[in-house]
């Protein structure tokens, strides 16, 4: 176990000069903690955690041998501050401060909070929105739409085990910096070329709720529309879009979930009725019409399948 001084003077050496290339000074008499996951995708590279109230300074000297990058960092939680160019740079809770890579910067923590960094590639960056300059020295507003998908797709992705696949990194990658691009103002060609990339982001956040919502019997295109602030008409557009519809994606993970659970001894004591309550149907009879048709078997041969194996 590493004293305080020694865990921070680590930390200060691993994170703040290997890594973000940062001087660390804490602030205040408190033990200093961090608590911080990285992601490495092509292009971009994400932070994510908590931390305790500190100083965070890109001095001339961390920058001589400085990556060619820009910082999106996006305040989640907490009382910050950061200034480059002389400008205040966040704008509270939700906002996101645009930091250039190449200039010094002096980022505070004034109290305990959480926070996602992304460290995107200055030319991918500059593909899709040739001014990106001009978003160094203001904030970009907790109500930016773009801002606001970017963190609901963040939180989907980050969520999930599936960053390791190469296939699943580029494609994260891409839709990361397509929002970006627009959050930084992208327009005309560029702009439209990144929308595509939101609309796959927005999808995947829209699937992510509702799977976090799968065993609400009420969950309707409604409810997932007032929650991502767009409405229940364009929601259903985008699963049409993918060649599926809002009902028909409900339906199949509801009935996926309840098959795996016939397949978990852990929900072995409980009926199969309470399985397909627990995941969101209310109308036995429905559920298991909907069960055969979709897997070729009754709910009942799927638990004694899995209970003759076990024996086996």
């Amino acid at each position: 176990m590493f004293t305080d001084e020694k865990r921070l003077a680590l930390w200060r050496e691993v994170y703040g000069r290997g890594i973000a290339r940062v001087d660390i000074d804490p602030i205040g008499d408190e033990p200093f903690h961090a608590d911080v996951t990285f992601n490495l995708l092509p292009d971009v590279a994400i932070a994510s955690g908590s931390r305790s109230p500190a100083h965070y300074r890109v001095t001339h000297d961390m920058l001589k041998d400085g990556r060619d990058i820009i910082a999106v960092s996006i305040l989640r939680s907490g009382e910050a501050s950061a200034m480059q160019f002389s400008k205040e740079l966040i704008g509270g809770v939700g906002s996101a401060s645009v930091l250039s890579g190449t200039d010094p910067s002096v980022s505070t923590l004034t109290t305990d909070g959480s926070f996602i960094t992304l460290a995107l590639s200055r030319p991918a960056i500059a593909e899709l929105a040739p001014d990106f300059t001009s978003a160094f020295g203001k904030p970009i507003p907790a109500n930016d739409p773009a801002l606001r998908l970017l963190i609901k797709y963040l939180d989907a992705v980050l969520a999930a085990d599936e960053l390791a696949h190469p296939e699943v990194a580029r494609s994260v990658s891409a839709h990361i910096l397509d929002l970006v691009a627009l959050a930084l103002g992208a327009r005309g060609d560029q702009a439209e070329a990144a929308l595509g990339g939101a609309k796959a982001a927005r999808l995947k956040a829209l699937k992510s709720d509702v799977m976090s919502m799968i065993g609400n019997c009420h969950l309707s295109s409604e409810i997932i529309a007032s929650r991502h602030s767009i409405s229940s008409r364009y929601v259903r557009k985008l699963f049409e879009q993918e060649g599926t519809s809002f009902t028909a994606f409900v339906l199949g993970e509801r009935l996926t979930r309840v098959r795996r659970m016939l397949r978990d001894s852990r929900h072995a004591h409980l009926t199969i009725a309470q399985l397909a309550h627990a995941c969101g149907f209310n109308d036995i009879s429905y559920f298991n019409r909907a069960f055969r048709r979709h897997f070729g078997a009754t709910p009942t041969d799927v638990r004694m399948q899995n209970s003759l194996s076990s024996g086996a």
